[in-house]
């Protein structure tokens, strides 16, 4: 990179006086500036995403080894239960004699929590109902008596 001391900027500075003027400048002056800040804004932004890149591709990398470690372990698992399967039906005799043995109790069949036929459901849910205002009990008229009563007359 160029190495710009003061010596360096002041001859700089002073070959731009004589050539462009004391009028025009500051705005010359201004115009680099606000150049060299976008360049140099522009030179980050693109070192930020060269960095993203780079990262991005390490974490893939990163979970390809994952994904392999965890169908390795999936796989020596699967052989494991195999061989374990195998020493256990040695040792019991007969697989179906085992399992006959043993009494599983039936699985209830699922019956949906909401599904009562005896019960009719308005289709205006309740919680919109309560929102609005809507009453959605009856009150006989002493229970709205009391219900409404003015606390100042006792």
């Amino acid at each position: 990179m160029i190495d710009l001391g003061i010596s360096k900027l002041a001859l700089i500075g002073a070959v731009a006086l004589v050539v462009i003027g004391p009028e025009k400048l500051p705005r010359v002056a201004r115009t680099v500036g606000t150049l060299l800040g976008k360049a140099q804004r522009y030179i980050s932004d693109v070192k930020a995403e060269v960095n993203r890149s780079m990262e991005l591709d390490e974490l893939k990398r990163m979970k390809e080894t994952m994904e392999d470690a965890a169908k390795d372990v999936n796989q020596t698992l699967r052989d494991n239960a195999a061989d374990f399967e195998k020493t256990w039906a040695e040792s019991c005799g007969e697989t179906a004699s085992v399992h006959d043995a043993i009494n599983f109790s039936p699985v209830p069949k699922y019956r949906h929590p909401k599904k009562n036929w005896r019960l009719k459901q308005g289709a205006v849910p309740n919680w919109y109902k309560a929102r609005a205002g809507v009453r959605t009990k009856a009150l006989s008229g002493a229970a709205r008596v009391a219900r409404y009563r003015p606390t100042s007359f006792k």
